[in-house]
């Protein structure tokens, strides 16, 4: 078992494989099975890219064994940071198969980022694009590997310099030790609150339920032609049922390069696509789009939204204007799936974030004391069930306050929900700022703009967006000369800071509002600010 992970409780695990939601199966054998089944079917379109499921599991094997030729063990963590790219299909179950574990970093990282996510995974390789989007990842690989000289091997997709090239990690396949349906599949990366990011460690028994039951839920089948618009290495576009999903039943996946209408309505349109998945800001911005673009959208069944709370308004614009059905999805990398139900009533569609994925799925709704609130009343979302993390990896002083002594899991979700079993999201109890479906983890970025000279002291808030639910905006106390925001961001690229997490607004101020304890009183700050805008 790998070191660092929390399993279930015996009793409880005995308990998911009696009830059928653990089967005893790895992700590797999902694929294998499609490839017995029917194998010239097109499992992955990418570009030229058009592999049918026997090729991507010839792929997957021949890079299993090229993977365990150089060293690659069972139980080594392998850091993925590629983008929507076939290359990242076939290397997730190659990993599966040789029961090495991929660590999902998402495209937007840097080398902050991905120092972080190396030395707490203790990563021995790290999976890189030559370039993407005009961004070199080989700088970005010299860079962190000076700081973590564990990370032995960089394998590039593309030009690879003086590192090693993915295309020719290759081997004939051959019997590899692989890994129990129990073990740790890959390592996923929270959205939290507490600087850099947290890992969350999903097995092969409770992620291929995650990735099943939703396939069901969201009715797919092999006919199902999936567009993954998001970035793959989210677990919304991964398993939600996203691509993992449509191949447990045998459908097409077809990624896009980038979630841009221009993109993915020429996709749509080529490929016929059915179903895909987006973040409100996303769903706006096709809605607009579609308007004018003159796209033929006549094939899309179904949309997807989640990541963020979509707004009535918006959801009620899906059908007539895209012409398909409007799926809202509430969930999290850690576990728990709430989704809306072809058969919910429209106005259910329209106005909640769904209802738990499993029958056992066990929630608490519970208020600042860890009591239950009344019926209807908001309070944090607790949550522990079959496909729900027991404790982040690594991470044992964090994981006291992040679960309960029972095993629930606090997931700082602000919700109430209906007689109906639906969830309707009020927002966080944490200090995180959603936008868009990137969650800005508010300490990290204070820490960093307070090594800035000209910063005294800095409080980050969030300030409604109609577009993207919240904007991040840092208000400054000044040393001396007041910093500009194009100031303070160049600062915080040049520390290797993602992008999403740069502040779209500076405000420097005198002081800020403070509670009786000295704290400073974000909400009050954040009410200040919006009077300098309007006022």
């Amino acid at each position: 078992m790998l070191d660092g992970f929390t399993p279930w409780p015996e009793d409880l695990a005995a308990r998911y494989r009696e009830l059928g939601y653990w089967q005893g199966r790895t992700l590797g054998s999902v694929l294998r099975e499609r490839a017995l089944s029917a194998p010239e079917r097109t499992a992955v379109v990418d570009g030229a890219h058009r592999w049918t499921y026997r090729e991507l599991d010839l792929r997957a094997d021949r890079l299993a064994a090229g993977l365990h030729l150089r060293g690659i063990a069972p139980g080594d963590r392998v850091l993925v940071h590629l983008p929507n790219a076939a290359e990242f299909v076939s290397l997730c179950f190659a990993l599966f198969r040789l029961g090495a574990v991929p660590v999902l970093a998402l495209p937007a990282h840097r080398e902050t980022e991905i120092t972080h996510l190396a030395r707490l995974s203790g990563a021995v390789a790290y999976v890189i694009p030559d370039r993407c989007l005009g961004f070199d990842h080989r700088e970005l690989a010299r860079a962190v590997r000076a700081r973590q000289p564990g990370l032995r091997e960089v394998l590039v997709v593309g030009e690879p310099e003086e590192f090693t090239a993915l295309a020719e990690v290759d081997a004939e396949p051959m019997p590899l030790p692989g890994p129990e349906p129990s073990d740790v599949a890959l390592l996923l990366l929270s959205g939290g609150t507490t600087g850099v990011p947290k890992l969350i460690p999903r097995t092969h028994d409770d992620y291929l339920y995650n990735a099943t039951a939703s396939a069901e839920t969201a009715g797919l089948d092999a006919g199902t032609r999936y567009l993954a618009a998001l970035p793959v290495a989210h677990n919304f576009p991964l398993a939600c049922p996203g691509v993992l999903g449509t191949l447990a039943v045998g459908g097409t996946v077809v990624l896009s390069p980038t979630p841009s209408p221009e993109d993915a309505f020429r996709l749509i349109e080529r490929e016929r696509v059915t179903v895909t998945a987006l973040v409100p800001p996303l769903a706006l911005l096709w809605l607009e789009a579609a308007e004018w673009a003159g796209a033929d959208l006549s094939s899309l069944e179904l949309l997807q939204v989640g990541g963020a709370r979509l707004k009535e308004g918006t959801a009620q614009l899906v059908g007539p204007v895209l012409g398909c059905r409007l799926q809202q999805v509430f969930g999290m990398a850690e576990g728990l799936l709430n989704f809306t139900r072809p058969e919910d009533p429209e106005r259910l569609v329209r106005s909640t974030q769904g209802r738990p994925l499993a029958e056992h799925d066990e929630l608490r709704i519970v208020g600042a004391d860890d009591r239950e609130v009344a019926p209807g009343e908001v309070g944090e979302l607790l949550t522990r069930g079959p496909y729900t993390l027991r404790g982040y990896y690594r991470a044992e002083e964090h994981n006291r306050s992040a679960f309960t002594v029972d095993g629930f899991y606090r997931s700082g979700d602000l919700v109430r929900q209906l007689p109906s079993g639906h969830l309707v999201v009020e927002g966080r109890v944490k200090d995180v700022i959603n936008r868009g479906g990137d969650k800005i983890p508010v300490e990290e970025v204070e820490n960093h703009l307070l090594a800035h000279p000209a910063v005294h002291d800095v409080a980050l808030v969030g300030l409604p967006d109609e577009a993207l639910g919240e904007r991040s905006c840092a208000c400054v106390i000044a040393h001396g000369a007041p910093p500009g925001r194009a100031e303070l961001n160049a600062h915080l690229t040049a520390l290797g800071l993602a992008a999403f997490k740069l502040p779209d607004r500076v405000v420097v101020l005198e002081d800020f509002p403070r509670t009786a304890l000295g704290k400073v009183n974000k909400s009050e700050l954040a009410s200040v600010i919006e009077e300098l805008t309007h006022g």
